[in-house]
């Protein structure tokens, strides 16, 4: 995916409409620390993978530096079990980059026994709690669309 041009008028505090999104879904079941732990995870997978997400390192007035970030923002959605089950397939039929987790994941202790979780159970079998995906703004919005703005 190409890093796009992000449309605004020149003014440096003017707001900035983004091309593509970065959304993650919730199921709507999950407690707060599990809402906090699957959106931290599922990002990190988006940040790894497409550098064009990824904004320039920050440096305070002293010359401290600071890790760069995303460069746009991500919005948070939640919704059913169902929802998430329809939104992951929807991402799959249009190829766009995503990350899940699964509700095995919430036993597991490391990275390794994670992978291992998700390989061990088959597409359509997949017990969903989290889905990130990034894309062309109209695209993420029909993976999207039965999902609700997380309050």
């Amino acid at each position: 995916m190409n890093a796009e041009a992000p449309v605004h008028d020149g003014a440096a505090d003017a707001p900035v409409r983004f091309d593509t999104k970065i959304a993650v879904l919730l199921r709507e079941d999950l407690e707060t620390w599990q809402r906090l732990n699957v959106t931290a995870f599922l990002v990190s997978g988006l940040g790894s993978q497409l550098p064009e997400v990824i904004g320039e390192p920050y440096e305070d007035a002293d010359g401290v530096p600071y890790l760069p970030m995303f460069r746009q923002p991500v919005l948070v959605f939640e919704g059913t079990k169902e929802t998430l089950t329809a939104a992951h397939s929807r991402a799959l039929s249009r190829a766009l980059p995503r990350a899940l987790f699964t509700s095995d994941l919430f036993a597991t202790g490391h990275d390794g026994a994670n992978r291992a979780a998700v390989r061990a159970v088959g597409t359509d079998a997949l017990d969903l709690v989290g889905l990130a995906v990034y894309g062309p703004r109209n695209a993420v919005d029909k993976v999207l669309k039965e999902a609700r703005m997380h309050p």
